[in-house]
């Protein structure tokens, strides 16, 4: 089986993040897409990389588990204006599930609830269970979630041993396969829509085997347009930092109009792009019917417009370059 986890990379320091003065942060704009390491959080790997490059501003595009690693799209300056089109993007994930024991997160950290002999689970018997996963299904989201009620993570009251009553909500399996198994061990590929919680899949995968299951290891391999080959990790960054300073450090940053390349391009002439960038829908040529799409003043990107119901194109979120 492939590995999923890396080891952990807790040196994310803190304190020093705070002592660069504003003054000496930098207005650069771009997404950096961090290989993120096992037992970081995504707002600790978010704060590393921010100190790194010495960025004005930063913000991640949704938060991964510290027990998972993977792609966590980084977004710098004002590519922060595209992380939500990111959060909203489809996600590819491949997870190692241990049969035979049931927890109440769903994954190795939680506490056991259950255990169960898995030996008589076969391959056969994984991939007729994952069967019931595909397509567009019901998820009941974890207590052990970033998801809020009133306000507060459900993460917070599960701590406290407080449990409530969760809404079903629509999601949608595109594909999950069962990728190898070594024991009691197996290894899936899931590729979903956002808000998926693959430790609810695991969990519901062991109740349908009748072994009980939860996630031992996770990886995401994709986001959005993004895959893990894409990826650098904190320690090249540091590396390359220490022998390169800023300027090596900027070949990492990925132009932002890449995170929606999937949406229709739009290329306006200067005089229409400035009726745009002043709030005003604009009608153009070989515009599509409806939708998002990316806007461009000749070449250079300027954000997202949307398609208005009188066939004009309006702005939606537009970026400022510098």
């Amino acid at each position: 089986m492939n590995s999923i986890e890396s080891q952990s990379n807790s040196g994310a320091s803190k304190s020093r993040q705070g002592r660069r003065s504003k003054s000496s942060r930098r207005q650069i704009d771009g997404i950096v897409l961090l290989d993120k390491p096992f037992g970081l959080s995504s707002n600790a790997a978010l704060q590393e990389v921010k100190w790194l490059f010495a960025a004005n501003k930063a913000g991640h595009t949704g938060s991964l588990d510290p027990l998972a690693t993977g792609v966590l799209p980084l977004c710098l300056g004002e590519a922060t204006k595209v992380s939500q089109y990111l959060l909203d993007s489809n996600k590819g994930y491949r997870a190692r599930i241990q049969l035979g024991v049931r927890t109440d997160s769903g994954d190795r950290d939680g506490n056991v609830l259950a255990q169960h002999d898995a030996s008589k689970v076969t391959d056969r018997d994984v991939e007729r269970a994952l069967q019931n996963f595909r397509g567009v299904i019901q998820q009941v989201p974890p207590m052990h979630s970033a998801l809020k009620v009133g306000g507060v993570p459900l993460y917070k009251m599960a701590r406290k041993g407080v449990e409530i009553e969760r809404e079903a909500r629509e999601i949608e399996i595109f594909d999950i396969a069962l990728a190898g198994r070594d024991g009691d061990e197996i290894e899936i590929e899931v590729f979903c829509s956002k808000g998926t919680y693959i430790r609810t899949i695991a969990d519901d995968l062991g109740v349908k085997l009748g072994c009980g299951a939860h996630v031992a290891a996770l990886r995401r391999i994709q986001a959005g347009v993004f895959r893990e080959l894409d990826c650098v990790t904190v320690e090249t960054l540091k590396s390359v930092r220490e022998a390169e300073g800023f300027a090596g450090l900027d070949k990492f940053l990925v132009p932002m109009d890449q995170a929606v390349e999937d949406f229709p391009e739009v290329r306006l002439p200067s005089d229409t792009a400035d009726c745009v960038k002043h709030g005003q829908a604009v009608l153009v040529k070989h515009l599509p019917a409806e939708g998002l799409v990316r806007l461009y003043d000749e070449e250079q990107f300027i954000g997202i417009g949307s398609i208005n119901d009188d066939g004009k194109v309006a702005p939606r979120r537009l970026v400022v370059n510098h």
